[in-house]
């Protein structure tokens, strides 16, 4: 199974990911570790974000930002899904945009960038 996405006019590749159900729109970013969402995401597919814990410190790219660890029940990319994932949820305000880091893509047989095309392979 793939998932081919075409980048976007900012150079970025995004996915119309299913967390829990609820639609999630995420930027997919390999230089992050663990798949990071926002609260308003996070809020949307279930998690109950005002018993969240953030003092887990993450870098983004508009500097340190608190974060606190979750457990998502799935997370789905067109054809390709995981159960149990964990994510971090960073507190409100803190990030612009969930981001779809290694912890997801990790998982795929391989992923790779043509031009302005990529490839995701369960």
């Amino acid at each position: 199974v793939a998932v081919v996405l075409d980048k976007l006019a900012n150079g970025h590749f995004e996915v119309d990911a299913q967390v829990n159900g609820a639609p999630v729109r995420m930027m997919i970013d390999t230089g992050a570790t663990t798949t990071v969402m926002t609260a308003k995401d996070a809020a949307r597919a279930g998690i109950e974000t005002s018993t969240l814990n953030f003092q887990v410190p993450v870098s983004t790219a508009n500097g340190q930002a608190l974060a606190a660890r979750a457990v998502i029940q799935e997370i789905r990319v067109g054809a390709i899904d995981r159960r149990s994932m964990p994510v971090l949820v960073a507190a409100e305000g803190m990030l612009q945009q969930s981001l779809l880091g290694m912890n997801f893509i990790g998982t795929l047989s391989g992923f790779d960038i043509r031009g302005d095309r990529m490839t995701l392979r369960n």
